[in-house]
């Protein structure tokens, strides 16, 4: 039986699987950019022309990077038998969103999705085990 959580961000997957028993992880680097959008420049003239900042194409650059971090995850995960998905923000519940949409049987092996904040890697490893423990 293979069982797999997943602490995630918009910087890193870790992904902990535990295989009959034995734990093992792993990280998968997201490769989103963060993008730190200024304002335009103008000219010292009142009225004068002014040059406009596109913000959609930073975030449309950044929805098709999340895509593909997403479907790397998914391509990780995909003969797990059981999943849980943690994170401080709503990265984990996007991921679940992603995986509803496109991969109905992983969606069904979706035991549980947590909100959690930054952990060391062993926390996390720690909080995997556990939650496991509690739903067996």
């Amino acid at each position: 039986m293979k069982n797999t959580g997943i602490w995630l961000d918009t910087n890193q997957a870790v992904v902990v699987e535990i295989i009959n028993g034995i734990e093992s992880f792993f990280t998968i680097p997201s490769n989103i950019e963060h993008f730190n959008v200024t304002g335009g420049s103008g000219t010292r003239f009142k009225g004068g022309p002014q040059d406009v900042v596109q913000d959609r194409k930073f975030t449309e650059r950044k929805k098709h990077q999340i895509k593909r971090y997403f479907k790397e995850i998914i391509e990780h995960i995909k003969d797990t038998d059981a999943l849980m998905l943690f994170g401080p923000a709503d990265t984990n519940k996007m991921l679940k969103k992603e995986i509803e949409t496109f991969d109905t049987k992983l969606d069904q092996k979706i035991v549980l999705v947590k909100k959690v904040d930054s952990m060391t890697l062993n926390q996390t490893i720690a909080l995997v085990r556990d939650s496991f423990a509690q739903v067996s």
